[in-house]
């Protein structure tokens, strides 16, 4: 064993005796890299030569540039997709526009970053694809799309039928899908998912005549056009026109893609389409698709669509009440008074009876809009045919005005109430109630608590509620007591964010006694069970949070 021990360190000295000669090349080559001077220094034939380190070759520094490339130039995309973020928007011009060429980093930074916008990652999905001849899709982008289309349960259930188009084009190396194959996709979606329609015809002994592979492709464009790829959809249905045969709600799905674009010549176009394949439109089509002209500003087109739908629809989608007040309020937010007017006669002409959801989306989008004297106006208009309002559409009206501080206005309207023999709720009060205070006039909130009793309509919870909580701004922790105190005599409950809330108020002018009454009081509604449940429930949560 000692032998051994002398034998090892007579051998660890002799080769120690070797480290200090050292060539002249290699020692350069040190004083080099720790100067990080250029010029190359070659040690010898057979390793590798210093200018591999110190000048790399350029095929070296060009992961380095693209990667740093491809950052700026998913920046400049990402800017132009979040500037354009609407489906109405030329998200596909602003793309080109940017001059960035794609590349699959690229494209996979886009679509990273849009892992949660499914609509606007496969929008941008589908013109990477077909914009630039020098660039298709991998595989592996293939999968990151297919992961955001099928993130979550909801996701995966709309677009199931997209996702097996884009397994098969990356599978196969296709930049589409034959008509073939996706009718047999679309076939196979049918046995699995939709086989309702067919157990339903087969026990009630049906014949249907329609085509079954049509719903599965009614979801597909559907879809297409969710994702603002209203182009798109209309090609697919001219490709696939002699493999399924569209009908009503393949007319629908593009009809609503063309409102979602806003293209109303397009759309006018696909009615008329429509009709002359013998499929009737229904009244939701025509309400949606002017909604959606209306909102976007496009009045003259929601017009021209209701003229459509007067002299070119069938019985069924005649216009009702609805329809009408949206084309009413429509124009009297674009300041055409005199139409508004006419188009109020002639709902009236055609026997067309205003309803409580009609005066109230007629007097909240005129007063929204600012047209107070408009609503008024419409108001004498409809009492003057034989219909007045009732004393909801007065609290619709009474709601706008009270939300805008509208004293004066309210007040007004009020008095219109009572001249007409409109009996005011209690809600009527509340509202006013809340308005003084918000104004900072506890004088006139007090005023309409003796109005309540003076015409004998009762308080409730919330018109002590809005009572306290104003004393409470104005600094009469007094009176608020006293409410406070009535309110246990009455034996009325007290909603939850309230009775905290009221705690804190009286915690802050030290009030101990009305504390305890009131917190004994709320003791008699608490319910021990749900309290309960709610505390295993928040117990769990914890529990599965710590284990994270």
């Amino acid at each position: 064993m000692m032998r051994r021990l002398v034998i090892s360190y007579v051998l660890r000295s002799t080769s120690s005796l070797h480290l200090p000669t050292i060539t002249p090349e290699r020692s350069t080559l040190f004083s080099h890299l720790l100067t990080f001077h250029s010029k190359p220094v070659r040690v010898s034939t057979h390793s590798f030569s210093s200018t591999t380190l110190l000048n790399p070759p350029r095929e070296n520094l060009s992961p380095v540039r693209t990667h740093g490339g491809s950052n700026h130039a998913a920046g400049l995309l990402h800017e132009a997709i979040t500037s354009n973020p609407n489906a109405y928007d030329d998200l596909e011009t602003a793309l080109a526009q940017t001059g960035v060429i794609l590349t699959t980093p690229v494209v996979s930074k886009i679509l990273q970053r849009l892992q949660f916008e499914e609509k606007t990652a496969f929008r941008f999905f589908t013109w990477a694809g077909g914009q630039q001849e020098h660039y298709s899709h991998e595989p592996s982008t293939y999968n990151e799309m297919i992961d955001i289309l099928s993130s979550t349960k909801y996701k995966n259930k709309q677009f199931r039928i997209v996702i097996d188009m884009l397994d098969y084009m990356k599978r196969n190396n296709k930049t589409s899908v034959p008509a073939d194959v996706l009718l047999e996709i679309l076939r196979k979606y049918c046995e699995r998912y939709l086989t309702h329609v067919q157990k339903f015809a087969k026990r009630k002994r049906i014949r249907v005549k329609t085509q079954p592979e049509i719903n599965a492709f009614n979801m597909v464009l559907d879809a297409l056009c969710k994702c603002g790829l209203v182009k798109e959809a209309e090609g697919l249905v001219k490709r696939m026109r002699f493999k399924v045969k569209p009908d009503e709600n393949t007319y629908n799905v593009l009809f609503f893609g063309c409102c979602r674009v806003r293209d109303p010549k397009k759309a006018m176009k696909l009615l008329e389409e429509m009709i002359q394949a013998g499929h009737k439109p229904e009244n939701f089509t025509y309400c949606a698709a002017i909604d959606a002209f209306c909102q976007a500003g496009m009045v003259d087109d929601a017009a021209e669509l209701f003229e459509f739908m007067i002299t070119k629809g069938s019985a069924v989608s005649a216009p009702t009440a609805r329809t009408f007040a949206l084309m009413i309020v429509a124009l009297a937010k674009n300041d055409k008074e005199e139409e508004c007017f006419e188009l109020i006669g002639r709902m009236i002409s055609m026997g067309c009876l205003p309803d409580v959801s009609t005066y109230k989306e007629v007097v909240e989008g005129m007063c929204n809009a600012g047209k107070v004297e408009e609503a008024y106006r419409f108001l004498d208009e409809m009492s003057s045919k034989g219909y007045p309002p009732d004393i909801v559409t007065y609290n619709c009206f009474l709601r706008v005005l009270c939300e805008n501080k509208k004293s004066d206005e309210a007040l007004k309207l009020y008095g219109r109430m009572i001249e007409t023999r409109c009996v005011p709720s209690v809600q009527t009060y509340n509202m006013l109630i809340s308005m003084f205070f918000g104004v900072d006039d506890p004088d006139g909130a007090y005023n309409t608590w003796k109005e309540m009793d003076e015409r004998d309509c009762a308080q409730d919870v919330e018109t002590y509620c809005a009572m306290i909580n104003g004393l409470f701004e104005c600094h009469r922790e007094k009176e608020a007591c006293f409410l406070l105190e009535e309110v246990v005599n009455k034996g009325l409950k007290l909603p939850y964010r309230a009775f905290d809330s009221f705690l804190m108020r009286l915690s802050e002018v030290g009030n101990i006694k009305v504390i305890h009454k009131v917190s004994e009081h709320m003791k008699k509604f608490y319910n021990h069970s749900m309290a309960r449940r709610f505390a295993l429930s928040e117990k769990r949560k914890s529990t599965k949070l710590r284990g994270k």
